[in-house]
Protein backbone atom coordinates (compact mmCIF):
# COMPACT_ATOMS: atom_id res chain seq x y z
CA UNK A 1 0.00 0.00 0.00
CA UNK A 2 1.39 3.39 -1.03
CA UNK A 3 1.12 5.82 1.89
CA UNK A 4 1.73 9.56 1.66
CA UNK A 5 5.29 10.22 2.85
CA UNK A 6 4.28 12.14 5.99
CA UNK A 7 1.99 9.29 7.11
CA UNK A 8 4.64 6.67 6.30
CA UNK A 9 7.10 8.70 8.40
CA UNK A 10 4.57 8.90 11.25
CA UNK A 11 4.06 5.13 11.25
CA UNK A 12 7.82 4.50 11.07
CA UNK A 13 8.32 6.76 14.10
CA UNK A 14 5.56 4.94 15.98
CA UNK A 15 7.12 1.56 15.14
CA UNK A 16 10.26 2.78 16.96
CA UNK A 17 8.30 4.52 19.76
CA UNK A 18 10.15 7.69 18.73
CA UNK A 19 7.89 10.46 20.04
CA UNK A 20 10.23 13.22 18.84
CA UNK A 21 10.12 11.99 15.22
CA UNK A 22 6.38 11.29 15.60
CA UNK A 23 5.68 14.89 16.66
CA UNK A 24 7.90 16.30 13.90
CA UNK A 25 5.48 14.88 11.31
CA UNK A 26 3.05 17.57 12.51
CA UNK A 27 3.05 21.29 11.76
CA UNK A 28 3.98 23.59 14.64
CA UNK A 29 0.31 24.61 15.02
CA UNK A 30 -1.19 21.13 14.52
CA UNK A 31 -4.18 19.84 16.48
CA UNK A 32 -4.89 16.23 17.48
CA UNK A 33 -8.29 15.05 18.78
CA UNK A 34 -8.21 11.67 20.55
CA UNK A 35 -10.42 10.11 23.22
CA UNK A 36 -12.26 13.37 23.86
CA UNK A 37 -9.09 15.39 24.40
CA UNK A 38 -7.35 17.97 22.23
CA UNK A 39 -3.59 18.38 21.89
CA UNK A 40 -2.14 21.51 20.28
CA UNK A 41 1.33 21.96 18.84
CA UNK A 42 4.29 19.65 18.66
CA UNK A 43 5.13 19.73 22.38
CA UNK A 44 1.65 18.57 23.45
CA UNK A 45 1.51 16.03 20.62
CA UNK A 46 4.91 14.64 21.64
CA UNK A 47 3.79 14.38 25.29
CA UNK A 48 0.53 12.67 24.26
CA UNK A 49 2.47 10.17 22.12
CA UNK A 50 5.01 9.49 24.89
CA UNK A 51 2.18 8.85 27.36
CA UNK A 52 0.29 6.51 25.03
CA UNK A 53 3.51 4.66 24.13
CA UNK A 54 4.22 3.91 27.79
CA UNK A 55 0.61 3.04 28.55
CA UNK A 56 -0.41 1.08 25.44
CA UNK A 57 2.69 0.14 23.34
CA UNK A 58 0.63 0.89 20.24
CA UNK A 59 1.53 -0.50 16.81
CA UNK A 60 -0.21 0.47 13.54
CA UNK A 61 -0.95 -1.87 10.66
CA UNK A 62 -2.34 0.17 7.73
CA UNK A 63 -5.30 -1.52 6.06
CA UNK A 64 -6.68 1.17 3.74
CA UNK A 65 -5.88 4.71 2.70
CA UNK A 66 -8.31 7.06 1.01
CA UNK A 67 -8.75 10.74 0.49
CA UNK A 68 -8.66 13.68 -1.78
CA UNK A 69 -5.78 16.12 -1.79
CA UNK A 70 -4.91 17.23 1.73
CA UNK A 71 -7.67 15.24 3.45
CA UNK A 72 -6.62 11.65 4.06
CA UNK A 73 -8.27 8.81 5.97
CA UNK A 74 -6.16 5.91 7.17
CA UNK A 75 -7.89 2.78 8.40
CA UNK A 76 -5.50 0.75 10.54
CA UNK A 77 -5.46 -2.25 12.82
CA UNK A 78 -4.08 -1.01 16.12
CA UNK A 79 -2.59 -3.42 18.60
CA UNK A 80 -1.08 -2.90 22.01
CA UNK A 81 -1.66 -3.39 25.71
CA UNK A 82 -5.17 -1.91 25.78
CA UNK A 83 -8.55 -3.55 26.29
CA UNK A 84 -10.02 -4.71 23.00
CA UNK A 85 -6.67 -5.03 21.22
CA UNK A 86 -6.46 -5.29 18.31
CA UNK A 87 -8.95 -2.69 17.11
CA UNK A 88 -9.75 -1.14 13.74
CA UNK A 89 -9.41 2.65 13.97
CA UNK A 90 -9.87 5.45 11.45
CA UNK A 91 -7.36 8.30 11.43
CA UNK A 92 -8.58 11.45 9.69
CA UNK A 93 -5.64 13.62 8.63
CA UNK A 94 -5.46 17.05 7.11
CA UNK A 95 -2.04 17.82 5.68
CA UNK A 96 -0.38 20.96 4.40
CA UNK A 97 3.03 21.36 2.77
CA UNK A 98 4.18 17.87 3.75
CA UNK A 99 3.12 18.13 7.41
CA UNK A 100 0.09 16.96 9.34
CA UNK A 101 -2.08 19.95 10.20
CA UNK A 102 -4.79 18.03 12.07
CA UNK A 103 -5.62 14.50 13.14
CA UNK A 104 -8.92 13.17 14.43
CA UNK A 105 -8.99 9.61 15.72
CA UNK A 106 -12.17 7.56 15.98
Amino acid sequence: MKLPLVIADLIAAQDKYDSKAFSEAFSTDAIVHDEGKTYRGRAEIRQWNETTNVKYKTKYEPLEISGDGNKITLTARISGTFDGSPAIIKYHFETREGEIRSLQIY
